[in-house]
């Protein structure tokens, strides 16, 4: 899918457009991609003009949502199909997404941009074959490809979840020049998909799987011993957990997910929130 190119409007953007007009400036500067860059919008009574093309004031825009312009309005960056999916503004500039009001991504310390740009130096991707179980928003294979990877092959099961990267501005495009044909993003289940990788093919990998009620397929020995068979001798992979509350929980998470690795064939050390591991 082509990647969005018009603007994207926060509740905060839009008032500040409103403000800017009924001040009579007649131009506001600011972002219109969510901190990728800045521009310049030439504002009438009725409408406003960027990059060419005239937009509508919007009348009412939701708090913690991103707007596209849908061709008619400026709609939602959310979707419904058995549960809520949406991309969702921070502090930080680049969104994270919510399934069902679930955060997916940190935000609360830092931009999950720059959270996704430490947990991939882990891995030292630079001219590195790189395998990317879980996609997402594309994060940890923007970071890749800043890092000089050589390639990077991201998976990634959720359809919407791949509609939401083509209108966020923050996640890579396969297609853009500065991917330089080394991004192939797939749709589909790495738990299925991962059996037709070639053995030691991978340099390094890195494993952002939801929580494990959601998907246990991809915290399970089989899995693992999967990623072990990919992977290089050598070879480093960085497994997110997060850090669930062992009181609630009952379970230590980051251990057994260390323990396991260890089982699968690795070395397994806690980093960061989740388990940095090297094959033996």
């Amino acid at each position: 899918m082509s990647h969005y190119s018009g603007p994207l409007l926060t509740r905060f953007v839009a008032e500040a457009l409103l403000t800017a007009r009924d001040a009579g400036t007649g131009e506001w500067i600011g972002s219109l991609d969510l901190g990728r860059s800045d521009g310049d919008a030439t504002l009438q009574e009725d409408a406003w003009q960027w990059r060419g093309r005239h937009y509508p004031y919007p009348t009412s825009l939701k708090d913690r949502t991103i707007h596209y312009w849908d061709g008619d309005e400026f709609a939602p960056v959310s979707r419904y199909a058995g549960s809520l999916i949406k991309l969702v503004p921070t502090d930080w500039g680049a969104p994270t997404f919510e399934i069902d009001g679930i955060k997916m991504l940190p935000t609360s310390k830092e931009s999950p941009f720059e959270d996704a740009r430490r947990k991939v130096a882990l891995v030292e991707p630079r001219g590195k074959v790189v395998l990317d179980t879980c996609g997402g928003l594309g994060y940890f294979a923007a970071c890749c490809l800043e890092a000089g990877v050589a390639a990077i092959h991201s998976f990634e099961k959720n359809a919407d979840v791949l509609w939401l990267r083509t209108l966020n501005p923050w996640s890579p495009d396969p297609d853009a020049p500065t991917s330089d044909g080394r991004l192939r993003l797939n749709h589909a289940d790495v738990s299925l998909a991962i059996t037709q990788i070639a053995d030691a093919s991978m340099d390094a990998l890195l494993h952002d799987p939801p929580r494990f009620g959601i998907a246990g397929e991809l915290y399970s020995q089989a899995f693992y011993g999967q990623l072990a068979r990919v992977l290089r001798r050598g070879g480093r992979l960085f497994h997110y957990t997060g850090s669930p509350n062992k009181l609630t929980s009952g379970r230590d998470v980051p251990r057994e997910v260390a323990r396991r690795l260890e089982k699968a064939g690795f070395r397994a050390q806690l980093a960061l929130d989740g388990v940095l591991a090297t094959r033996r």
